[in-house]
């Protein structure tokens, strides 16, 4: 997620002011490891080589640059963690963000490392009324849990894929154990995240990501868990979807 978006466009369903300006506070230390976003510079390295190899073996790509001529949506691309390395992939990628403090940063730091993405300060819905092309690949990463209404988001998301294409979808599992690992654990004990990042109200289960992008016209996978170790202090894919899952899903031809 990301700064204060115009009023027209606080009534929609990817805008919560509250979560827009809780990322707005502090958008400018995405890039530092060692800031607020620490889990999430841990977190990214096997998200990333989760999605890598998903749209990989979906376009039956593979290379340096397997991402040639596909073009990638990152909605709620907060400072462009996963927008930029998308873009070395040599996807053409468009990163949109509610918060614009969000977008100045990731635009300041992609032109300082070489990269050409176009970033806009928006919401998914304004992309369908501009009658956005559809793209190959819509990232919908750790943002549903931050927007108004998860369901009408997640459809409009869906709206955005063409036929063929795909959407990956990673965020937080309603469920006690998130509560007590994700929110209590993170955020109130080890203090990973500053307190307030997430609502347990707001956390979506994978049977309502399910439901929403069925209702988009997408074929949805089974959730994927992503869970820490603390022992080896790293981040695995695995089966156990009860507190950090993705899911996948195919865009209907």
């Amino acid at each position: 997620m990301s700064s204060a978006a115009a009023p027209e466009t606080m009534s929609r369903p990817s805008i919560d002011p509250e979560e827009v300006e809780k990322f707005s506070r502090i958008a400018a230390e995405w890039w530092d490891p060692e800031s607020k976003f620490k889990p999430l510079h841990k977190f990214n390295p096997v998200r990333l080589g989760f999605i890598r190899d998903t749209i990989c073996a979906h376009f039956n790509r593979s290379g340096e640059r397997p991402f040639e001529g596909l073009r990638v949506l990152d909605i709620g691309c907060g400072g462009g963690l996963v927008s930029e390395p998308m873009s070395r992939l040599g996807a053409a990628v468009t990163g949109v963000d509610a918060a614009e403090a969000n977008i100045k940063t990731a635009t300041v730091h992609a032109q300082e490392q070489g990269l050409e993405i176009d970033y806009r300060h928006g919401v998914a819905e304004q992309l369908l009324e501009e009658n956005e092309p559809p793209f190959d690949v819509v990232l919908n990463l750790e943002v549903m849990e931050h927007v108004a209404d998860p369901h009408s988001f997640l459809v409009d998301c869906a709206r955005l894929v063409k036929p063929g294409g795909l959407m990956i979808g990673a965020t937080i599992n309603r469920t006690p154990k998130a509560f007590a690992l994700a929110i209590f654990g993170a955020e109130y004990v080890l203090g990973w995240l500053p307190r307030g990042t997430h609502r347990f109200e707001k956390l979506v289960r994978p049977s309502e990501l399910r439901a929403a992008l069925s209702e988009g016209g997408m074929d949805v996978r089974p959730p994927v868990g992503v869970s820490y170790n603390p022992l080896s202090d790293q981040w695995r894919i695995g089966s156990d979807a009860s507190v950090n899952y993705m899911m996948v899903a195919e865009k209907a031809g």
